[in-house]
């Protein structure tokens, strides 16, 4: 078989991740092991907090954060699903202010379907990218499955001082976000066959880039709250920011990141299976006026970027240094006190 003929998404019943499991189901999930939980003194953060990794002490300053991020395929490209599954593994260790420091393989395979050869380019794309990140891939795990599943398990560290949690947001804060949304709409149309190849490229870029920005967040004190965006959409990764935090946010629509093909691929109904499972799960605590506004609110991402809130004393010094460091950000929305109505609003 030529692997220029092989179309990965073809072999999966999801794509991304916009195969996982929806925020309500999940909350179900973990509530039936709440009675066994057992305190560990060295665990700094853990299931309780919804957070994108855990983080455990191993003395007065230094944390080891773990997380494990795999799923089937989202392109076609073999080498390309590696590196964007990596890329989205190790982003939970830039989200909490952390420096990866190891990583092993995870690889589902379906050995009567597909070459082995095809997983070792799935694996070269995972490898690159580690190395991309400095970081070894040092082995792996690998079982025969009905569909191609690849990720990551990456050991992390970080300042104990310099974490950075989802639920740590204050009234007042500005949110910004590192990419902009829509990955989900677009990688959907190409399984449908009305993908344009230029925003099909776009996409892959910005899923290959890595949200290492967040090493260097981590420094900076008026970075109140930080967590990425991924398959729960800006909306189910805002919320758990908010109820952690216990508060709300205001957004204004027009200042939303989307990328520039969005629209198009919301009007062409190029909507992922995950956006209507997201939604269910909590669009009841969002306030919108459009009913479209969930298109983009729900829309699961794909290693996508950073979710962060911003003491607005700081913002230009915020806003300077990400320019700084080639991310031309702007802010879309405002962490506000807890609402009885709402924990998102989207305003005109």
């Amino acid at each position: 078989m030529n692997h220029s003929e092989i179309k990965l998404t073809q072999y999966s019943h999801g794509a991304g991740c916009g195969c996982k499991i929806s925020p309500s189901v999940l909350r179900e999930i973990l509530s039936t092991n709440e009675t066994t939980q057992i305190p560990f003194n060295t665990l700094l953060v853990g299931n309780e907090e919804s957070d994108d990794a855990a983080v455990v002490s191993i003395d007065d300053k230094t944390a080891i954060i773990s997380t494990t991020d795999f799923f089937m395929p989202i392109v076609d490209d073999p080498h390309d699903f590696g590196a964007i599954a990596a890329t989205n593994a190790l982003s939970d260790i830039y989200a909490m202010g952390g420096t990866p420091i190891m990583a092993i393989a995870i690889l589902g395979w379906p050995i009567d379907k597909l070459p082995a050869s095809v997983a070792g380019d799935v694996l070269q794309g995972g490898r690159e990218v580690c190395h991309k990140a400095g970081i070894p891939l040092a082995g792996g795990h690998s079982i025969d499955a009905p569909e191609p599943i690849f990720g990551l398990a990456v050991t992390g560290k970080a300042d104990i001082s310099q974490i950075k949690r989802n639920n740590s947001a204050s009234p007042c804060d500005l949110l910004y976000l590192t990419k902009p949304l829509g990955v989900g709409l677009v990688t959907t149309a190409q399984k449908q066959g009305k993908a344009r190849s230029e925003d099909l490229k776009t996409a892959h870029e910005s899923m290959m880039k890595l949200n290492d920005i967040g090493q260097e967040l981590a420094k900076l004190e008026f970075v109140h709250a930080m967590t990425d965006v991924t398959g729960f959409g800006l909306g189910g990764h805002l919320t758990e920011m908010c109820l952690g935090s216990k508060t709300s946010a205001i957004l204004k629509r027009s200042d939303i990141p989307l990328f520039d093909f969005a629209q198009h691929y919301m009007d062409e109904k190029c909507i992922p299976g995950g956006t209507n499972r997201n939604w269910a799960s909590y669009g009841e605590q969002i306030s919108i006026e459009d009913e479209n506004d969930r298109l983009w609110l729900a829309d699961p991402q794909t290693s996508g970027g950073l979710l962060v809130a911003v003491d607005p004393k700081n913002q230009s010094d915020f806003e300077t240094f990400m320019n700084q460091h080639n991310y031309p950000v702007s802010c879309f929305g405002e962490i506000q006190n807890a609402n009885d109505e709402y924990l998102i609003k989207i305003e005109d």
